[in-house]
C-alpha cells in the first residue's frame, strides 16, 4: 500500500518553506525545448513520463532530481526538443510544441545549430541564422509566450572549446551575449551554460566530456542539470 505523502521534514512549514525558495510550485508544467542537447532522444510527439521519455539528456537529470527532492510535489515534465533545430526552426514549431501545451514554465536552450551551420556548412547558406536573426527570433518566441506563463528559463548556448581564439568559440561568445540580452529585456531567468562549462573545462579536456565539443554526453548533461537546478532556486538544506 502506498505510504501518503508527507512534507520530507518533521516541521510544519517545510513544504511552505521551500515553495518560497523555489521558482517551481506543486502542480506546474515545465515545458523544456531546445535542439538536439534537450531532445536526447525524447518520446514523440511529446517527450515525457518513465524511462526515456524525456530522453536521456539533461531533462531526465533534472527530472530525477526533481523527483528525489521532492516525492511530495507532481511536477509535470515535458520535453519538445529537435535535433538539428536552430532557432529559426524553432520559432516555426513553437505554436504547436510549446504553446499548446500550456506550461506554467518554459525552459530555453538554443542557439549552437544557428552558429555551428555557419562553420561545418559554410557554403549551404541557407541553413545559417546570423547574430541579427538569432536575436530576433529569440525575441519573437519570448514576446509570443510572456505573460501567458509564469516565466522563462532562458539557458545560452555553448561550445565546449576553452580557447577564446578559435573562430567558433569566439561566434558562440556573442551569441551567448545576445542570449543574456534577450533574458533582461524580457526579464527571464538566464543560465549562462558558457561559464559552467568553462569553469570544468580549467580541469578536464573537452574531449572527456565530448569529441564534437557540442554534445553534452553525460557528463555535461549533468553540468546543465546543476545549473538549471541551482537558478530554480532548490532549498538546498534539502541536498
Amino acid at each position: 500500500m502506498m505510504k501518503e505523502s508527507k512534507p520530507h521534514r518533521a516541521d510544519t512549514d517545510s513544504a511552505e518553506h521551500r515553495e518560497v525558495n523555489m521558482l517551481l510550485q506543486n502542480g506546474d508544467r515545465i515545458v523544456f525545448t531546445g535542439d538536439s542537447t534537450t531532445d536526447a532522444g525524447r518520446a514523440r510527439p511529446v517527450g515525457e513520463g518513465l524511462h526515456q521519455g524525456v530522453g536521456d539528456g539533461y531533462v531526465r537529470q533534472i527530472e530525477n532530481i526533481l523527483n528525489v527532492l521532492y516525492p511530495d510535489w507532481a511536477l509535470w515534465i515535458s520535453n519538445t526538443g529537435n535535433s538539428g533545430d536552430t532557432s529559426r526552426a524553432l520559432k516555426a514549431r513553437w505554436q504547436n510544441d510549446v504553446m499548446n501545451l500550456n506550461p506554467d514554465w518554459v525552459s530555453v536552450m538554443i542557439g549552437i545549430n544557428d552558429i555551428w551551420r555557419q562553420y561545418d556548412s559554410p557554403g549551404v547558406l541557407n541553413r545559417h541564422v546570423y547574430a541579427d536573426e538569432y536575436r530576433d527570433n529569440l525575441c519573437e518566441m519570448m514576446e509570443r509566450t510572456l505573460p501567458a506563463v509564469k516565466g522563462v528559463i532562458l539557458m545560452s548556448p555553448f561550445f565546449m572549446e576553452p580557447c577564446r581564439e578559435d573562430m567558433m568559440r569566439q561566434t558562440t561568445d556573442r551569441y551567448v551575449k545576445i542570449c543574456e540580452e534577450v533574458a533582461k529585456k524580457y526579464n527571464c531567468h538566464y543560465i549562462n551554460l558558457q561559464s559552467a562549462f568553462d569553469e570544468y573545462l580549467q580541469y578536464r579536456h573537452s574531449s572527456y566530456i565530448s569529441w564534437d565539443r557540442v554534445h553534452p554526453g553525460h557528463i555535461g548533461s549533468l553540468i546543465i542539470a546543476r545549473e538549471f537546478i541551482k537558478a530554480i532556486g532548490v532549498d538546498r538544506s534539502f541536498l
